[in-house]
């Protein structure tokens, strides 16, 4: 695993974007995975591991999360700014090796010898919505998505649960307290090993300067959530423009991806492929064994 950061730019200035790279630079696949609303890049260790020997896979903080830079406007928390951002990384993932020494000489002559790259995209929740809308628009680079847990219409409840924790910024005195929160609020996950839930506290975690532990995302993130009544969100027009191959997974307790709506993603738009995961709500994590299977067969498979 590499780290590496790009700009993003808002009308108030620039901002670092932080990603994890896996796999070799010069692979013509690329595998961009995009975490959840108050999640980051690490949660796609699991999966980035069991996908780095066939691609390359780049896992980005999207800004305000993990170790990316939190907004100085509150209110460009966007999805309009999310998608800029993405697509500067885009634009990064895709372009030819620098070449520097014989290995980067090398890498450079592989990427022109067999041509472009084809950019592939995870998105868990909030990541499987920027996957959609960049997926829908004319001439996008994704050659392959996977909707993870979330669809073109997000019930006012769902997001009325949310809006329960997120902006929230509770402290702890111990790394085990800050666990045993996030084994609580994050149960819908479904039975992950004690080795997962670990590595979602330690990855997912901030100390603050008087000790105490918090989440690493920036609690005026939900700056949006505040303003104006909660209510469905409907994504339906961009769902039918997009023509890509498509897999939508979704957790069989989930109540932000409603069954009648992933029933309607199969008969619509790309007609996506579905698999539901038993004993999960919201949403599967991609590090089960038969999770990742799923997801390596669909992103190997030919296009």
């Amino acid at each position: 695993m590499r780290t590496d950061h790009l700009l993003g730019l808002t009308a108030h200035g620039f901002h670092k974007i932080f990603f994890t790279d896996w796999g070799d630079p010069a692979n013509e696949r690329v595998v961009i995975c995009v975490h959840g609303l108050t999640r980051n890049c690490r949660d796609f260790d699991f999966l980035a591991q069991a996908l780095e020997s066939e691609f390359r896979v780049v896992c980005p903080d999207v800004a305000g999360r993990g170790r990316s830079d939190w907004l100085y406007n509150k209110d460009d928390y966007s999805y309009s700014q999310y998608m800029a951002d993405m697509t500067a990384l885009i634009a990064r993932v895709s372009a030819a090796p620098v070449a520097a020494g014989w290995i980067g000489k090398l890498a450079d002559s592989l990427t022109r010898q067999h041509g472009e790259r084809s950019l592939y995209w995870v998105g868990t929740s909030m990541g499987g919505m920027l996957g959609m809308l960049l997926a829908s628009r004319p001439n996008t680079p994704i050659r392959k998505l996977i909707v993870n847990d979330v669809g073109p219409l997000i019930p006012k409840a769902s997001l009325e649960r949310i809006g329960t924790y997120v902006g929230k910024d509770p402290r702890f005195k111990s790394m085990a307290e800050l666990e045993t929160y996030i084994r609580t609020v994050s149960a819908p996950f479904g039975p992950l090993t004690d080795a997962q839930w670990h590595h979602l506290t330690v990855t997912g975690a901030r100390q603050h300067i008087d000790g105490s532990w918090g989440m690493c995302y920036d609690p005026d993130l939900a700056a949006p959530f505040r303003k104006g009544s909660v209510q469905d969100v409907n994504l339906w027009t961009f769902w039918d423009t997009i023509t890509c191959p498509t897999l939508v997974l979704r957790g069989a307790d989930s109540d932000l991806l409603l069954r009648t709506t992933a029933d309607e993603m199969q008969t619509r738009g790309p007609r996506a492929r579905l698999v539901e995961f038993s004993g999960i709500g919201h949403a599967p994590m991609l590090m089960a064994d038969d999770q990742i299977a799923v997801v390596k067969e669909f992103l190997l498979a030919p296009e």
